[in-house]
């Protein structure tokens, strides 16, 4: 457009064109070719529709407005120079590569890089991820890895802790219940596998949980073992070993067997009591042992008893408690202290009092100073309560009273009741 301004002709800019990509300018075209209006081309290509117009109005903006060719690929200097720098310096970032092929003079957008090195990432990103399965002898190693999940027990959700265990030959698979993840809880648990499975496999592979890590240097593979986790080893004769930092599928087996229990075992279960759930898993146990393992071809149990029973080393005679637990706590005044959401019951006359609880594999007892105040059955189900047989029920309160009676009726309707009460007052 021009106008004059006595002798002077002055040209103002026309409007502006809004940038748009060549293929999109193409497009435009070959829609208007077939009829399209601008609305519809718009509507379809999500542009606004002025600027669909301005560039059917004038077919020469397309190209006027292409960016120049050098911003819209590399040569192959540029891209073996994009390569380089993308394994190198860049760590696998893009953009790192952008600012860094403008120090060596190529304007390039993120974009063209992303597509230069695509290939090369889709490469490293599966040389990452394949692994080779990792097969052992019979009796060599045992996998320990813990899960937790919601189940319903007397009608609350709880949150539960799996302890599992998987013999990485014969897939035998181990599976006990806690409300908590302790030392403790890992001890007791492994102690109660190698019983299960008659025997104790010459490794022990778990995870860095900090439980049973102190510090694991990725650099030099050195792992620093809790020294209670070390003792127990030692007393069981087992080696203690933990996969490479964030390389969980290095105890795969282990893993598997997680989320095997999460989704067999306990989905869509409720439970009146947290010993029914127990009962439940030694049963399902037994199941599991007979199914045809999806790798093996075979079912553990026969691939057990046929190679790795015999591989394992014998349990010892008179191992150390896997439970030794000692806290201090002060008793409330209707004369309770708490532990792990069990309430057991003290004398009456130590209200306010700041007692010892020692918490063993099946008793946990209670001392004022050095004396022996209570002893008492451990007990697992959450927020139960357990007193001496000179107190009421009605000390728990209600919902202690409601609990214990549904734990009765559950023993009773259970095939199981003689083992389950037996459990119960070991």
């Amino acid at each position: 457009m021009e106008i004059t301004q006595g002798r002077q002709v002055v040209a103002l800019p026309g409007p502006e064109v809004p940038m748009i990509e060549p293929d999109s300018v193409r497009q435009i075209r070959l829609l208007q070719e077939r009829g399209w209006g601008a609305k519809r081309i718009a509507r379809e290509l999500g542009i606004a529709r002025n600027t669909v117009r301005r560039y059917l109005r004038d077919e020469q903006a397309g190209e006027a407005k292409e960016p120049r060719p050098g911003a819209l690929r590399l040569g192959e200097a540029g891209r073996k120079l994009a390569l380089e720098l993308f394994e190198g310096a860049a760590r696998g970032n893009a953009r790192v590569v952008v600012a860094l092929l403008a120090e060596h003079g190529y304007q390039v957008h993120e974009r063209v890089v992303q597509k230069v090195v695509a290939t090369r990432r889709r490469e490293l990103r599966s040389a990452e991820l394949a692994s080779v399965r990792y097969e052992t002898a019979p009796g060599q190693q045992m996998q320990i890895d813990f899960g937790q999940t919601l189940v319903s027990i007397a009608a609350e959700a709880v949150r539960v802790h799996l302890l599992v265990a998987v013999l990485s030959y014969s897939r035998r698979l181990f599976v006990k219940a806690f409300l908590a993840e302790r030392q403790d809880d890992w001890r007791e648990g492994i102690a109660a596998a190698f019983r299960r499975f008659g025997g104790v496999p010459r490794d022990l592979l778990g995870d860095n949980a900090r439980a049973l890590v102190l510090a694991h240097d990725r650099i030099t593979r050195t792992v620093t073992f809790h020294p209670t986790y070390v003792e127990f080893c030692r007393d069981w004769d087992v080696v203690p070993r933990a996969c490479a930092p964030y390389r969980a599928r290095t105890k795969g087996k282990g893993e598997a067997g997680v989320k095997y229990v999460k989704r067999n075992a306990l989905a869509g279960r409720r439970f009146d009591s947290f010993v029914e759930l127990e009962a439940h898993l030694e049963r399902w146990m037994d199941l599991a042992d007979q199914r045809v393992h999806g790798t093996t071809h075979e079912t553990p149990l026969a691939r057990f008893e046929r190679d790795e029973k015999r591989a394992l080393r014998p349990l010892p005679a008179r191992p150390l408690p896997a439970r030794e637990q000692h806290l201090f706590r002060r008793v409330a005044n209707d004369a309770f202290v708490d532990v792990d959401t069990v309430r057991c019951s003290v004398p009456h006359q130590l209200v306010r009092a700041r007692v010892a609880v020692a918490v063993g594999d099946t008793t946990v007892r209670i001392f004022h100073g050095a004396r022996l105040v209570a002893t008492h059955a451990r007990s697992n189900e959450p927020h139960d309560c357990v007193v001496d047989p000179l107190r009421t029920t009605r000390d728990c309160g209600a919902s202690g009273a409601r609990r214990r009676l549904r734990r009765s009726l559950a023993a009773a309707r259970s095939p199981l009741s003689d083992g389950a009460s037996t459990t119960e007052a070991s």
